[in-house]
């Protein structure tokens, strides 16, 4: 029996579909999630403005989109990071360009990793929505662009606990 989909994976794949809707090649998008319930209490003049029910299920998410992330790596963009008491967690969706096992063997040692990948025949584009909560949940998304597809198509996205662990541990790092 499979069981109905957590709060965090709900919000993970709402997250990943409505940046979805402005296409590929898009920065890192940054997300705050706060209790639902919370917000409609203590803001409920925003929550009206916003369509949030006043009666919301126990647990629920909302997903604040934040300001363009600065520009840089984004391990070191999520090192300066951090949330106040309120936000019970965060999210992030990022693009990047995946390669087969076997494509490494064939890197050249003298090439920038990145211009490499990004010419190489066999490279996937993939979004990753990956969120957390303070008390260490986790919760990603992710959708493999596929080649000559229509970039606004909101095909299959493969959810799990833990399909970005290392991007999972930078925003759990925010949240401490």
């Amino acid at each position: 029996m499979v069981s109905p989909p957590s709060a965090l994976e709900t919000t993970i794949v709402e997250i990943e579909r409505h940046v979805a809707q402005s296409g590929w090649d898009r920065p890192p998008v940054l997300f705050a999630l706060v209790d639902t319930a919370e917000l409609v209490s203590q803001e409920p003049a925003l929550a009206s403005t916003w369509g949030l029910p006043e009666d919301t299920a126990p647990g629920s998410l909302t997903p604040i989109e934040q300001e363009p992330l600065d520009e840089g790596p984004l391990d070191e963009v999520l090192a300066g990071i951090t949330w106040p008491a309120e936000v019970l967690g965060c999210a992030v969706v990022h693009e990047v360009l995946v390669l087969p096992p076997e494509a490494e063997a064939e890197r050249p040692s003298d090439e920038n990793a990145t211009d490499w990948a990004a010419g190489h025949p066999d490279r996937r584009e993939v979004r990753m929505a990956v969120a957390v909560l303070r008390d260490g949940s986790r919760a990603s998304a992710l959708r493999v662009r596929a080649a000559g597809a229509d970039p606004t198509a909101l095909d299959d996205v493969l959810v799990g606990p833990d399909l970005a662990p290392n991007l999972a541990d930078a925003l759990l790092d925010t949240l401490r």
